[in-house]
């Protein structure tokens, strides 16, 4: 059976070789350029069982080079999706009911499995909590998550326990503020004099050109492209040591009009405030670290994460329609930088 035009369960996309590629490995190519990232192992894999053509062959190795101009044809099946499994993970509860609850997340804990992280999520250990009645709430792997927090952001984060509670909630997110309900506030930590003391960031936001497990600010044009909207007010400053007048940290509350993809990291980045420990971001910044005090700078050189954390979180309860507002105490290593700094938040 030829696999690669037998199977109907593909997603198909077709990239045609540009000048810079000339000459480029195959396996290579297809990895950095598909739309949905995807390893170059798993490339490898696909290209041996047939699932890609150059100019509508099949190459004989994942090696073969491409010349500028050639057509790229990949198919890649859709695959089976596993079902998450129950596991005990204790799990800070701020509130519960029989639609919903909310969690006050760690940093370091992923919201749901995926490719290299398919065990220890907050998805493990709702269903062991729940006693496995999310599950059909839902995507499969995704059961009652109607948004998500980066794996090294932490605070408070809803699931919706019923049906009901996650099509309301979705739509919520899907308005964000617009409607007047959904509100969500995070506290960041981040480098230098922010522009002013309140402020609105609006930009298209899309993959990275360069790195496709990043976001950039991009063209209206761009097909990924999605309009994003920040506001930030600065609640605490840090003098700079060694230029009078001036400071070297903000501590910045932000509020989210969407909901996008690293969207604080890369708004605060562009406006030349990267968060304090985000090295995907504002590598450029960490050393900066220099200038604090030889007591000091051990604390903010052990800060190995982007210096998030969700706050509040209001929204209206899809039974009641009541408001409800709730608040994530902040963690720890986040408290150890404000009491360093005698910030009193």
């Amino acid at each position: 059976m030829d696999e690669f035009n037998n199977n109907e369960s593909t997603v198909t996309e077709v990239l045609v070789v540009p000048h810079e590629c000339n000459g480029k490995r195959i396996d290579l190519f297809i990895s950095e350029k598909v739309q949905d990232h995807i390893s170059r192992a798993r490339v490898q894999t696909l290209l041996r069982k047939g699932f890609v053509t150059i100019n509508g062959v099949k190459p004989r190795r994942t090696r073969t080079k491409i010349a500028c101009g050639d057509t790229v044809r990949l198919s890649v099946p859709k695959e089976q999706e596993a079902i998450p499994k129950p596991e005990k993970i204790s799990l800070d509860i701020l509130y519960e009911d029989e639609d919903l609850i909310i969690i006050n997340k760690p940093s370091g804990m992923v919201v749901h499995p995926a490719p290299g992280n398919g065990s220890g999520t907050l998805v493990n250990a709702l269903l062991y909590h729940c006693n496995n009645s999310l599950l059909g709430i839902g995507e499969i792997k995704r059961p009652g998550i109607v948004h998500r927090l980066d794996k090294d952001t932490s605070g408070a984060i809803v699931i919706a326990k019923s049906y009901v509670a996650y099509v309301d909630l979705k739509k919520q997110f899907a308005d964000h503020s617009r409607i007047g309900f959904l509100d969500r506030s995070y506290l960041a930590i981040v480098w230098g004099k922010t522009p002013c003391i309140k402020g609105t960031i609006k930009s298209y936001l899309g993959r990275h050109s360069n790195n496709r497990l990043q976001r950039a600010i991009v063209n209206q044009s761009q097909p990924d492209a999605k309009y994003a909207i920040t506001h930030y007010s600065v609640k605490e400053r840090m003098n700079h040591p060694k230029r009078p007048g001036d400071f070297l940290m903000s501590l910045v509350e932000c509020r989210l009009e969407t909901g996008r993809t690293h969207q604080i990291r890369v708004h605060m980045t562009h406006i030349g405030n990267p968060l304090l420990g985000d090295y995907g971001y504002g590598n450029h910044f960490s050393n900066k670290v220099s200038c604090l005090s030889d007591h000091l700078q051990p604390l903010f050189s052990r800060f190995r994460r982007p210096a998030l954390h969700a706050k509040t979180l209001s929204f209206q309860h899809p039974r009641s329609k009541k408001r409800c507002e709730f608040q994530a105490s902040i963690p720890h290593d986040m408290q150890t930088i404000f009491s360093a700094l005698e910030w009193s938040i």
